[in-house]
């Protein structure tokens, strides 16, 4: 039996979304090459969407490179029956690596330890891995560092066990158009490409583009790009972009109850909203524990027959509750906390206003969708 708040998941969405991507590359000049490729993301669970179908939608839109965080979410796309190459993005040293041979896995080789790690493993299993190495440019997270590869990657790039199919970087201010340090990075990738080619590298593939990135500056689009926020409908804020994209999921429930309440009653947890008027309340069975942020009481929006409904009162761990009394409703309607409802392009609330009314970024909204809520899919054929 489905809970009545359920999370919908467009999977033509998604598919339309990654042709558009490739649209939008193939239409930008950039004089003597050819539009790159696309790294389709589907890590974190394919941001909320759900990696398993969310990827073999992908693959059979045409995507043949997805990656994600780690070999466990990899794994989890081959036993669904992913086929294409999959990249893993996060450090592998304390990681079980014989699921990179077990599953072809394209490990990223971020650190010595995992250059070390990886090795071992390709040459206990008989087999010459495939990897991307990845370059810290000014993230300082994982990553070779840019200055320094000359005493740091020569054994790697010598090892027989081990072949260099990409080279990548990571912008940490892609999403700030006024921040300086995205053109250094990009300064400082370029000259790591120079120094690992005099190093004897021939990288069959570069990559640094993330969605914002790509939204940003052809210069870093490479041979691959790899959006993910774009792929599933949103735009990194605060970049606009007139690329028709589609929001790949809504997030719905119903009505349980309705009360009236009188001047000086107050609503749920803390008492936080107290009525000045009559009023009618709405229960809606959602809440933190449904990913719902606890800052939506008082700031948020839902819809009701196609009219937004403000969120009064605590959201609790199962539960928030609306105010209807200027909305006609009753129980048993359909509640809309992230979507569009009838044909009024006004009744919408996206992740980006949802995230905007918290202080948080699209990427936790989606992301925290919790497990307990249904995916529902359409189907993408």
């Amino acid at each position: 039996m489905i809970r009545s708040t359920v999370a919908h998941i467009d999977l033509q969405a998604i598919q339309t979304n990654f042709r558009v991507i490739e649209t939008f590359l193939a239409s930008q000049p950039r004089p003597g090459a050819v539009p790159p490729g696309v790294i389709a993301v589907v890590k974190a669970n394919a941001y909320g969407h759900g990696a398993a179908r969310v990827a073999l939608a992908l693959e059979e839109a045409g995507a043949r490179m997805l990656a994600c965080a780690d070999i466990e979410e990899a794994i989890v796309l081959r036993r669904s029956g992913v086929r294409a190459a999959i990249l893993v993005f996060g450090a592998l040293s304390v990681s079980d690596l014989q699921g990179l041979v077990e599953f072809d896995l394209t490990p990223t080789i971020s650190t010595p330890n995992a250059a070390r790690a990886v090795e071992a493993a390709a040459r206990r299993h008989g087999a010459r891995l495939r990897y991307h190495l990845k370059i810290d440019t000014g993230m300082h997270r994982l990553g070779f560092r840019h200055d320094n590869l000359g005493h740091t990657v020569m054994h790697l790039l010598g090892s027989p066990h081990l072949e260099l199919e990409g080279i990548y970087t990571h912008f940490a201010t892609a999403d700030e158009p006024e921040h300086p340090l995205m053109d250094l990075q990009r300064a400082r990738f370029e000259a790591a490409l120079a120094t690992l080619h005099e190093m004897g590298a021939r990288p069959r593939v570069r990559h640094a583009a993330n969605s914002a990135a790509i939204l940003r500056d052809a210069r870093v689009w490479y041979e691959l790009v790899r959006p993910g926020l774009l792929l599933y409908g949103v735009v990194p804020p605060p970049i606009a972009s007139t690329i028709p994209l589609r929001p790949a999921m809504t997030l719905r429930s119903r009505l349980v109850a309705m009360k009236g309440l009188r001047p000086g009653d107050s609503v749920g947890y803390g008492a936080r909203f107290t009525a000045d008027r009559a009023c009618t309340i709405g229960v809606v069975p959602a809440g933190y524990a449904d990913g719902l942020d606890p800052r939506l009481a008082g700031r948020g929006s839902v819809l009701v027959g196609g009219r937004r409904a403000p969120i009064v009162g605590a959201v609790s761990m199962d539960m928030l509750t609306i105010d209807v009394t200027d909305v006609p409703a009753r129980t048993g309607d359909e509640v809309v906390l992230l979507g569009v409802q009838g044909e009024d392009a006004l009744a919408r609330i996206d992740v980006r206003e949802m995230a905007a009314t918290v202080g948080t970024i699209p990427w936790e909204t989606l992301c925290r969708v919790g497990t307990r809520i249904e995916r529902i899919y359409n189907s993408s054929e």
